[in-house]
């Protein structure tokens, strides 16, 4: 028997081997199949046109004239901006506006100064009634701004702040200062104490390392407790109608003159929400790259 009569499984031919079964790809974790993906963009592209087509459409209406909140065909054919130059020449817009930045800029102002006071003296300081600080700023929380009117209008009548910037800015500061001292001492949390024990060996006083050496690696949490605390001011209504008189009428106030029973204007009206919402809009783009870091750091220590 010869060797070439005996054929072994590493000498027989490929043709009679059994073929390998074709590999199957498996989709990982977080990879979207063609369906889900379409589903998802085309969610999220739905949810866009909800959220902008009020803006839009009153941004519309505001470049037509005075008929164009009843017949909207009309704008296109008289594409203008009186709407804009009237109300800003013929009404009180300026002087709202001007209002609303005095007591939208104070209150900016004090509530990321309180804000981020006592968020860093509860994180990095142990003294008796901290955590019940806290505590009371979470509760204050709890209540709607309308129950509050009655006691705030009763304490700034005795403290003579009604119909006064500094009393509204107070108001406010009651709203916007709980919720950001809790963010701001969830953000003081994730900045290494050791950065403090280094400020007091270079011989700096506690608020000397908390100015110099904290608040500029806060930033980001400070972007976000000042948009919060400009927001609050800008668009509110409830207090500014109740405490403020025309005079010193905020603009979330002033638009409401325009809407009045017998005749509303919706050309000055449509015009004037637009004016509105051009400051927020600037202040979003000048913060909006410390407001994603900001609002996620806080939630990594508590």
């Amino acid at each position: 028997m010869t060797a070439a009569t005996h054929e072994t499984p590493a000498t027989a031919p490929a043709a009679t081997r059994s073929p390998a079964a074709p590999s199957r790809k498996v989709r990982g974790r977080e990879e979207r199949g063609p369906a889900a993906s379409i589903a998802l963009h085309a969610t999220l592209i739905l949810a866009t046109v909800i959220a902008a087509f009020p803006v839009v459409w009153i941004l519309f209406i505001s470049l037509g004239p005075k008929n164009a909140w009843q017949q909207p065909s009309e704008v296109l054919k008289d594409l203008s901006l009186h709407n804009y130059s009237d109300v800003l020449a013929h009404s009180d817009l300026p002087k709202w506006f001007l209002n609303t930045v005095v007591v939208a800029g104070g209150t900016t102002a004090l509530g990321v100064f309180l804000a981020a006071t006592a968020g860093y003296a509860v994180s990095r300081m142990r003294f008796p009634g901290s955590r019940q600080l806290m505590w009371t700023f979470l509760v204050t929380q709890m209540f709607p701004s309308i129950v509050l009117i009655v006691p705030l209008y009763l304490l700034l009548s005795e403290l003579d702040l009604l119909d006064n910037y500094l009393g509204l800015i107070l108001a406010y500061a009651t709203t916007a200062v709980p919720f950001c001292a809790w963010m701001m001492k969830g953000y003081f949390d994730t900045i290494p104490k050791e950065i403090d024990e280094a400020g007091r060996v270079d011989g700096l006083t506690p608020f000397g390392t908390f100015w110099r050496l904290i608040v500029p690696l806060a930033k980001p949490g400070l972007a976000v407790t000042a948009f919060y605390s400009f927001l609050t001011a800008w668009g509110e209504v409830a207090y500014a109608t109740q405490f403020m008189q025309s005079d010193h009428y905020t603009l979330a106030v002033g638009i409401r003159t325009f809407a009045q029973d017998q005749r509303p204007d919706w050309a000055w009206t449509s015009a004037t929400a637009i004016i509105i919402t051009i400051p927020a809009a600037l202040v979003f783009m000048l913060v909006q790259r410390s407001l994603v870091s900001g609002l996620t750091a806080g939630g990594t220590k508590s």
